[in-house]
């Protein structure tokens, strides 16, 4: 849920326009508190996010590797129309999943070991670290685990007017992201019907 919860830090600002929550310190601060614990997760390690500067070579590792999740988010949602927020942001299926793989590729590979005494088994040898990259990998290994995983089938993307969220479909009738957007989109759509005769 690390990329996922990474895809959501874009929001509607409440004025027709978009909200990027990582676009300030404090924000992407905020974020990274809240996500450590899913990045010592998916590291399978504690990641000290208090090592973690906030800065923008940080920001701009985090916000591509979001917009590259974004992608492939739209491209899993497909035949429905993508989040409204960066449609025409989007990159090519390609690109999105070099960005991703380089993204998971800080974390390292699996070496297999065999010893004496025992049945060959995987041991993760780690390229770096450095938590940023260690953060970044996190993002990237998770975004493909969430994309490879059952989670995938149920991912939408909000079609309220204002909504630019992706959400996880918990029922077959769910058709927005939250109850406050199917009530604009109804208020919305009674409005309109009131209003075009």
């Amino acid at each position: 849920m690390l990329a996922f919860n990474l895809a959501a830090t874009i929001r509607h600002d409440g004025q027709g326009g978009v909200a990027d929550l990582l676009a300030t310190d404090a924000g992407l601060g905020s974020w990274l508190e809240e996500n450590g614990p899913l990045a010592s997760v998916v590291l399978g390690h504690s990641l000290d996010a208090s090592a973690l500067a906030v800065n923008e070579i940080l920001r701009q590792a985090l916000t591509g590797v979001r917009r590259a999740v974004r992608s492939l988010f739209a491209r899993a949602v497909s035949p429905a129309p993508p989040s409204r927020a960066d449609a025409n942001q989007l990159l090519e299926v390609e690109a999105a999943l070099a960005v991703l793989n380089k993204a998971a590729d800080k974390l390292g590979t699996a070496h297999l070991v065999w010893p004496s005494d025992g049945a060959p088994a995987s041991r993760w040898s780690g390229r770096s670290t450095d938590p940023a990259a260690l953060l970044v990998g996190a993002v990237g290994r998770s975004g493909i685990d969430f994309l490879l995983g059952p989670d995938r089938v149920r991912l939408r993307a909000c079609p309220a007017a204002r909504c630019v969220k992706y959400f996880l479909q918990d029922d077959p009738r769910q058709t927005w992201c939250s109850p406050s957007c199917g009530n604009r989109e109804r208020v919305n759509r009674h409005y309109q019907r009131k209003h075009s005769t």
